[in-house]
């Protein structure tokens, strides 16, 4: 078993989480800029990433923090199957009461509409779930009950999973395809819309497999062929060719697969790591999200600008689901 991280890595994951949230949302503006370019120029303007000071209200967390703090505060319970996926929906309808001005998706507002916790089958379906594949989907089924859109919380699931054993990135993409065939075990076993979802599965391994192949990662193995791209307007124009209609990171296969890419390519620059996955002409606060929160795993807050962190909108909140988190994970 490898050795445990200390805690405050799992606060650097979430807290670099909701840093690359509130930077690559800017209260809408960003997060709908489609040009990297006028991105990065307006962040000049402000004096660059060490001027910024990530408070409210400029610079408040999207949907996307206050739902992966709902999973977060849901995880912190405890709780195992079916008592688990209740309290995840409690915290899934409750989180929707806190969206004014964070731009929820449709397909969020939609989903958690349908819960029903404390009900029997108040989410998609009542089964033990012991695994991480098992738990990432039924929870992201309670939001996007489609293959593209849940298997991308398997992917954030599995990529933390790793991170915190201490494996690189340039193995998390083949890793996610082996899993895939286990997760359709799954879904085909639990038997909810199994037609519609085998019809619509094999778009989200067929990206990734594409993705792998380009990037010499099939194998997990050997040096990542990760094209340099200096400039916006190239990251912008590689992120869209993996998009759907051309928005980079608003897909549950593309948003991590453009944070993987900039993890690759990073290494442990948080700037670096910034202008690929956080300052880009597509869904920035959704892929910053999830590359902030897996660099922080890796490499903690020590080369992060006290700004990106200390006065977040709630700090205090993630602090805490990080200090469970980790004791629940390691009994210390």
């Amino acid at each position: 078993m490898a050795a445990p991280p200390p805690p405050e890595r799992y606060e650097a994951a979430l807290l670099l989480a909701a840093a690359g949230d509130a930077l690559g949302f800017r209260g809408g503006l960003w997060e709908y800029c489609t040009a990297g370019a006028q991105i990065h120029a307006e962040l000049r303007a402000l004096g660059g990433l060490n001027r910024i000071e990530l408070r409210p209200p400029e610079w408040r967390l999207s949907d996307d923090t206050v739902l992966h703090l709902a999973t977060a505060e849901g995880l912190c319970s405890g709780l195992e199957g079916d008592a688990l996926l209740q309290e995840l929906a409690r915290h899934y309808v409750a989180a929707m009461e806190d969206m004014e001005g964070r731009k929820p998706g449709p397909s969020s507002i939609l989903g958690t509409s349908q819960l029903r916790p404390g009900e029997p089958h108040g989410y998609p379906r009542p089964e033990e779930l012991p695994t991480l594949i098992q738990v990432s989907i039924e929870s992201g089924r309670m939001t996007h009950h489609h293959p593209t859109g849940y298997l991308g919380a398997l992917a954030v699931a599995l990529f933390g999973a790793l991170a915190v054993r201490g494996e690189p990135p340039e193995v998390w993409g083949a890793e996610l395809l082996r899993v895939l065939p286990h997760a359709w075990e799954y879904v085909e076993g639990v038997g909810v819309a199994v037609g519609d979802n085998a019809a619509a599965w094999d778009f989200f391994g067929d990206s990734w497999r594409r993705y792998a192949e380009s990037r010499g990662l099939l194998e997990g193995c050997g040096p990542p062929r990760v094209p340099a791209l200096p400039t916006p307007e190239e990251r912008d124009a590689e992120y869209a060719r993996w998009a759907l209609q051309g928005w980079a990171g608003r897909s549950g296969h593309d948003a991590p697969m453009v944070a993987l890419e900039a993890l690759l390519a990073a290494g442990d620059s948080w700037e670096e790591l910034c202008a690929r996955a956080v300052l880009h002409g597509g869904d920035s606060d959704s892929t910053g999200t999830i590359a902030a929160g897996c660099w922080g795993l890796r490499w903690g807050l020590s080369a992060v600008p006290p700004s990106m962190h200390r006065a977040l909108e709630y700090r205090p909140r993630l602090c805490r689901a990080a200090r469970r988190l980790h004791e629940l994970a390691w009994g210390r």
